[in-house]
């Protein structure tokens, strides 16, 4: 009796989300590789190999910014790894990427690509619908997800044969050569890749319904026993000491050493063991009093917070004051950092987003094969109870 319960519950979720589901996996698919895609891009622009001559300090990069656009306050910049990526200057959501051989701007990226990914992403999160409608798109969406969540769980139930017997997992786990109907094909697709892509699609789905909702995050801190953070605006913070975390000197008071330059500190924090192998670097840009510098390795590839950590260096001294690893940072942070990244897959690298990109490719075939049993089971008898009455 549960088991048929569950079957028709599934069946009735699969029918009414189905659409949404695939639109979703669609989407997914299309935004799998959309960092490589992008990084391939910007790669192409980069500064050539003969053109890099004499690199600018960091400093002079600042100085000429403030020349060229003085409206603009950089807070942080980003420095790659790569001697011809540009740095890359941040103030707010604004940023500018400066040649770093002649402080000129660089253009990285396809207007046309990226225009092409934000609508993908718009349809992935709320249709592309615009105006007041756009927040009924999200919620409809969000929605969706959660009841693929369901679909996913009460799939993996469904799947376990009536009969536990080795024969019947065996013909659940493993692709015919020959299949005697279409209808017997789509059941067995749907069983199989149902069941192969149960634990990536769980993933993916679980760790969308942690971006949406409270209750989906707060049901992760409590089941890695981390405490549930305080609502947005409450206590806390990375480091104490101000928005740079770092302390600042007094109001008008005076330093007591000269302050090193941001390369050197920047020189020294690479120096550090800890740096080793670092892909890019983000440095909080320091106020004029502020004593200390802090300095983020990130050693993955951005999409991995268990790869960064956060140095915080003496201006003057240029000593270490403080490291915080990622297994500094409260647990419920880290949980939320994996799982926004572990939604495209991104936090495993290229194998994560791939597995995320196959199951996407595997829900679509789920949605299909799901409604072709639907529409044989409940709509084609329809059609031949009406032929029977003519």
């Amino acid at each position: 009796m549960l088991r048929k319960t569950v079957f028709w519950i599934h069946l009735s979720a699969g029918v009414v989300a189905g659409l949404f589901v695939f639109v979703m996996s669609l989407t997914g698919v299309l935004l799998a590789y959309e960092r490589q895609v992008k990084d391939w891009v910007a790669q192409s622009r980069y500064v050539p190999v003969a053109a890099q001559t004499a690199r600018m300090s960091l400093e002079q990069l600042l100085l000429a910014l403030g020349q060229s656009q003085p409206q603009l306050h950089p807070n942080s910049l980003m420095v790659s790894s790569n001697a011809g990526a540009p740095v890359s200057l941040r103030a707010g959501r604004t940023s500018v990427d400066l040649d770093p051989y002649t402080a000129l701007p660089m253009q990285l990226q396809s207007a046309a690509l990226n225009e092409f990914f934000e609508t993908v992403e718009r349809v992935h999160r709320w249709l592309n619908l615009q105006g007041e409608l756009r927040n009924t798109g999200r919620q409809l969406m969000d929605i969706a997800n959660v009841v693929f969540l369901f679909l996913v769980l009460s799939g993996m139930y469904l799947w376990l044969p009536a009969l536990m017997k080795k024969a019947m997992f065996k013909a659940r786990l493993w692709l015919r050569s020959d299949y005697g109907s279409s209808k017997v094909r789509d059941y067995h697709w749907h069983h199989i890749f149902g069941i192969w892509m149960a634990i990536p699609l769980l993933a993916v789905v679980y760790s969308g319904a942690v971006m949406s909702y409270p209750w989906a995050a707060n049901l992760l801190y409590s089941a890695f026993g981390a405490e549930i953070p305080a609502p947005p605006g409450g206590p806390g913070g990375a480091f104490a000491g101000g928005p740079n975390g770092a302390n600042q000197a007094a109001a008008g008071s005076e330093l007591q050493a000269p302050m090193q330059s941001i390369d050197a500190l920047l020189q020294l924090a690479l120096a550090d063991a800890r740096s080793a192998g670092w892909q890019r670097v983000t440095l909080s840009l320091p106020a004029a009093a502020d004593t200390s510098l802090r300095i983020e390795i990130d050693q993955g590839n951005g999409a991995q917070a268990h790869l960064r950590h956060t140095l915080v260096l003496d201006r003057s001294s240029g000593e270490i004051k403080q490291v915080r690893e990622f297994s500094d940072t409260p647990r419920a942070q880290q949980l939320r950092g994996i799982a926004r990244f572990l939604h495209t897959g991104e936090v495993l690298g290229i194998w994560g987003q791939t597995l995320a990109a196959l199951a996407s490719a595997a829900a679509m075939l789920l949605v299909w094969t799901g409604l072709s049993l639907a529409w044989r089971r409940l709509i084609q008898p329809l059609f031949k109870r009406k032929a029977e009455l003519l």
